[in-house]
């Protein structure tokens, strides 16, 4: 199954609220470890090894 980069949310605004709340009162360094810890709960989820390097790959080409 390739990554699906349609919009997927129901509700994206809330999603991202969401998101930005649960960083809200942490500092820089625990925020990212927020961030690290989440993406490794979702890369198991996924748990698709060709699904993950997709999406790693997008992810880097994004932030060139």
């Amino acid at each position: 199954m390739p990554l699906n980069t349609q919009p997927n949310l129901a509700k994206p605004d809330d999603f991202y609220a969401q998101l930005i709340a649960t960083h809200d009162g942490l500092s820089e360094d625990e925020s990212a470890s927020l961030n690290a810890r989440l993406i490794l709960l979702l890369a198991n989820h996924i748990g698709d090894p060709a699904v993950l390097q997709e999406a790693l790959n997008t992810a880097r080409a994004g932030a060139a």
